[in-house]
């Protein structure tokens, strides 16, 4: 998938500093971010979305979410954060390739991410 920005950075062909990463996940700094300290998790190997990555690779996701969300509310003296998958086009997936944001969050900061219509 040599189209893939997020495949160039997994494979280092594209230079970008990594916040944590493990044996399938990296988590870098958006370059593009909604909220101070955005961060994405991204899998090493391209998987389209999360349907399609192997349920076997679950809990390195989860320890990739946690490590750097763990660090970035402590960087960023955050009191909570989100985690957020856009999972095709219609949900607002822009690189075809699993990721997920993750916006550390201070009360009151004025970002609001509803669910609610």
């Amino acid at each position: 998938m040599n189209h893939c920005i997020f495949c160039k950075i997994a494979s280092g062909e594209v230079s970008s500093e990594k916040i944590y990463e493990n044996d399938n996940f990296f988590s870098i700094f958006d370059v593009s971010p909604q909220i101070k300290g955005h961060a994405l998790v991204i899998s090493k190997k391209h998987f389209k979305t999360l349907l399609d990555m192997p349920n076997t690779l679950s809990l390195e996701l989860m320890d990739c979410i946690k490590t750097t969300s763990l660090k970035l509310m402590k960087d960023f003296n955050c009191d909570g954060f989100n985690v957020v998958a856009n999972t095709f086009r219609s949900a607002g997936q822009i690189v075809d390739h699993v990721h997920f944001h993750i916006l550390p969050r201070k009360t009151g900061d004025g970002m609001h991410l509803s669910l609610r219509k």
